[in-house]
């Protein structure tokens, strides 16, 4: 199970990874908007196994989270475990709302992952989660036709999809 504080992406854009989800899907490459009709297209800026959504809306509270930034996702890219991803070009701007999110989490005693915590965050939007090994350079050229992708945030949430929570921020 994995909770994650996401923000969600201008409707133009999460159109376009949807079609690039369908795209793969149909090609009979595992995406996430497969994997269980739950996920949108976002990128997450804090994950965990659980997270508190009271704890969280609390440390937040009064605290625009994502609203507005611009995000320009320019290349390709994968974690080990073959999870693949479209890469977020990091701006100053970026990171200091990161920064100041973890900052507020921390606060409110809110425990993250290491990975996502400011310094060690790789900021993406996931396209699969298990892309299989023979078909892996099929899908990175398939997601390099969709790029480059230019973004707007209009929203947040902290989502566990396992357990059916998704509450706005």
């Amino acid at each position: 199970m994995v909770a994650a504080l996401e923000l969600y992406l201008d409707v133009d854009t999460t159109r376009r990874v949807r079609t690039l989800w369908r795209a793969l899907d149909d090609e009979g490459i595992p995406s996430l908007g497969s994997l269980h009709q739950k996920h949108r297209p976002h990128v997450s800026l804090a994950a965990a196994h659980r997270i508190d959504p009271q704890a969280v809306a609390e440390a937040l509270d009064g605290f625009p989270v994502g609203r507005g930034l611009s995000l320009e996702f320019d290349f390709v890219g994968q974690f080990v475990g073959r999870v693949l991803w479209l890469g977020v070009t990091v701006t100053e701007e970026l990171l200091a709302h990161h920064r100041a999110v973890h900052e507020r989490l921390t606060a409110g005693g809110v425990e993250i992952w290491d990975h996502y915590r400011p310094g060690r965050w790789v900021p993406h939007c996931t396209i699969s989660l298990r892309v299989p090994n023979p078909v892996m350079a099929p899908a990175i050229r398939r997601c390099l036709e969709y790029l480059p992708l230019r973004a707007t945030v209009v929203g947040a949430a902290l989502a566990d999809h396992s357990n059916d929570i998704s509450h706005p921020l």
